[in-house]
């Protein structure tokens, strides 16, 4: 027996920890061949989930509990649950319906004749229901020794199933701990712990839920009280109410400065003669990204101008321009930074997943707050949203420069602002620019949300045709804020497309 040989089945016997020769004999039988290899496992299918939890195989024990869990709950409901307990429950309020419906039928017949038809159409109505869900409950009754049957077949098979696969699965994470020592082979007695408690919680609640319905009523409800969400909401309308007061010159001074930008945009774009705007746009466009993407460019102003879209096309480029141009100015000078230090990066990016994820309409309620309504909260949102990006894709552009050529550079002198401006930063480029755009159009996506706090332009007509069902202007209004959008990337990417 070679030394490679006897390193392995030492391997395997590190792994697997119990009944070492029959998984050595099994493992190599499974690595041996392309093709399954038939071999059973006792223990996993008498264990069945629970094996895989132990052998810390939390993907197939999931799986594999949730199929066994439903098993049982088949098996206890047709053996011994409640399986008619809806429809009773049904039956008892039909009967009280009836019952009271009997006390204004014989009201009516004392005192208002003229109802009494009505009410006696009304009580055989309801008799027919009661006798009709009563049918209903004996049938689901009778059904009950079939369901558990098939509740049995189910468990037996998806035990075979588990003996079966079990020591091919077994096999497949046992390469994975060979190539990543850091992976835990199981059987440990948390491993133990874990499987069992957690088998029998799932497995226990939920038979009792599906099985005996009304058997424990903590379990139809969350156990909470009113009071815990008035307090909690009283505690954060006071948290926000302190930081107004405390942070109005932050917020005062953040608004001053975007305002300044927006402003700017505006005069530009909004107030210069349409012919200058026209040309300039035609003629950066060209420069930028060649004569094709110009006459596209041209295309498009044209048809925003012709359909009467230029004053709100116009304010829309302005609100989109300075979101995408302070997303790019803070998040990629950001990302820099967090490329050469992980832990700060380790920092911000649950912060930015918090910002991607969370609605739209959610952060909106913020920054009202803070910045009350109007085109500066509109572009903050759309930072907020759309910002992130250019952030992930800055950091993973410059990681993924050779290092090779990094290397290179320094050996011959380069000093760290010449390797990050000749070396890093145009190897990266290409991702960086892919962040961008990204950046630019998932602020686009916000210029309809922007609109209901006031950001004017097009996203004002698509929130108008969405409100009157207008379809000709939203859809019209829709395809002019695509076209701005595709400006935006076009002079912002040019030909360095990827």
């Amino acid at each position: 027996m070679s030394n490679l040989e006897i390193q392995n089945k030492d391997e395997i016997r590190n792994f697997v920890k119990t009944n070492q020769d029959y998984y050595i004999n099994n493992f190599e039988a499974i690595g041996n061949s392309s093709k399954y290899v038939f071999s059973f496992n006792i223990a996993a299918s008498l264990l069945g989930s629970i094996w895989f939890g132990i052998r810390n195989i939390w993907n197939y024990a999931l799986a594999f509990l949730i199929i066994e869990t439903f098993a049982i709950v088949q098996i206890i409901r047709g053996f011994f649950g409640n399986i008619s307990a809806e429809a009773y429950e049904k039956i008892e309020k039909i009967e009280a319906t009836i019952a009271f419906r009997k006390k204004q039928l014989q009201a009516a017949i004392e005192n208002n004749p003229d109802k009494v038809e009505m009410f006696e159409r009304t009580i055989a109505s309801l008799e027919k229901s009661v006798s009709e869900f009563l049918a209903e409950a004996q049938r689901v009754e009778a059904s009950g020794v079939w369901i558990a049957i098939g509740g049995i077949l189910l468990f037996i098979v998806i035990r075979i199933v588990q003996g079966m696969f079990a020591n091919t699965i077994l096999e497949k994470r046992f390469s994975e701990w060979l190539s990543n020592k850091t992976l835990s082979p199981g059987m440990e007695i948390k491993n133990f712990l874990i499987s069992g408690v957690f088998s029998l919680v799932i497995i226990l609640f939920s038979t009792i839920h599906y099985s005996f319905p009304n058997y424990m009523d903590v379990m139809k409800d969350f156990p909470t009280h009113p009071d815990i969400r008035l307090n909690s909401i009283a505690g954060v309308e006071g948290a926000f109410d302190y930081l107004v007061l405390k942070g109005e010159r932050v917020f005062d001074a953040i608004t001053f400065g975007i305002r300044s930008v927006l402003d700017s945009l505006e005069l530009l774009f909004v107030k210069t003669p349409w012919i200058v705007i026209i040309s300039a746009i035609v003629l950066l466009t060209g420069l930028s990204a060649g004569p094709k993407a110009a006459i596209y460019s041209a295309a498009f102003l044209a048809y925003m101008g012709f359909l009467g879209f230029w004053i709100k096309a116009m304010t829309t480029l302005a609100l989109l321009g300075t979101a995408a141009l302070l997303s790019i100015v803070i998040g990629i000078p950001l990302g820099i930074y967090c490329s050469t230090r992980p832990r700060f990066y380790s920092f911000i990016r649950p912060i930015m997943d918090f910002m991607q994820t969370m609605p739209a309409f959610v952060f909106m309620i913020p920054v009202i707050a803070f910045f009350g309504t109007g085109k500066v909260a509109a572009v903050i949102i759309t930072m907020i949203f759309g910002g992130t990006p250019v952030v992930r894709l800055t950091v993973l552009g410059l990681r993924g420069v050779p290092q090779t050529i990094r290397e290179a550079a320094i050996a011959y002198g380069a000093s760290k602002w010449y390797l990050l401006t000749k070396v890093d930063i145009p190897l990266a480029m290409p991702t960086i620019l892919a962040g961008v755009n990204q950046t630019v159009m998932l602020s686009l996506a916000m210029v309809v949300v922007a609109s209901l706090i006031g950001a004017k332009g097009l996203g004002q007509d698509v929130l108008e045709a969405l409100q009157y069902a207008n379809v000709g202007q939203g859809i019209l209004a829709g395809i002019a804020i695509l076209f701005v959008a595709l400006l935006l990337d076009r002079i912002v990417q040019g030909k360095k497309r990827v």
